[in-house]
């Protein structure tokens, strides 16, 4: 192989068999977000004591209770938390009790309520019964899974379909509101108040 640059260039032959079509490998991106992130963002939704972000690192956990945080909900997947020990550091700096998971993979399909809704209850329950309560939610970039959770609880706690998106959409300028994930809710929703 002769390298020129940030191009690779594979000579045909066996070698390419094994990496069928690979020609071109770019460095990771060093700006995205995650465990290793020195500080956490935390985007308010209005007054509605719900914080949405991407993952905290395990040092900055201990700093949410200064802003406010006293309940967490993440929605990594569980390989995601046992490899980088997000969830066990919330839990040893908030108390099992006071964080939530909602494990799920990022992958724009419906997600299914045994992994969110639990969590989205938790969320909605702990704002109804604590006034002076304040819920982070996160997933590892803060931008689809958290949302969607955080659309569950604004739905949860009242808010209409538009109204639950616009709150988030206004205070998260970065969410994605993934259409399937809305639609899983809005499901959720519909069979549970039958």
């Amino acid at each position: 192989m002769q390298g020129w640059g940030r191009i690779t260039v594979i000579p045909e032959g066996p070698a390419m068999d094994l990496l069928q079509g690979l020609r071109v490998r770019r460095p990771w991106s060093r700006r995205v977000p995650g465990p290793g992130a020195p500080c956490v963002v935390l985007s308010w939704i209005g007054d509605e004591r719900i914080a949405i972000s991407g993952v905290p690192s395990p040092r900055a956990v201990a700093d949410l209770a200064e802003q406010g945080v006293t309940h967490v909900v993440n929605c990594r997947p569980r390989t995601q938390v046992r490899w980088y020990g997000d969830l066990a550091a919330e839990r040893a700096a908030f108390g099992a009790g006071r964080v939530g998971h909602a494990p799920m993979q990022d992958h724009g399909r419906a997600q299914h309520p045994g992994a969110w809704a639990a969590a989205a209850c938790f969320a909605a329950r702990v704002l109804e019964d604590q006034p002076d309560a304040g819920v982070l939610i996160h997933c590892s970039a803060g931008r689809r899974r958290s949302v969607m959770v955080a659309y569950a609880v604004l739905r949860l706690r009242g808010h209409d379909r538009g109204r639950a998106a616009a709150l988030v959409l206004r205070y998260r300028p970065q969410a994605q509101l993934v259409p399937a994930y809305v639609r899983s809710v809005e499901r959720w929703l519909a069979t549970a108040a039958r």
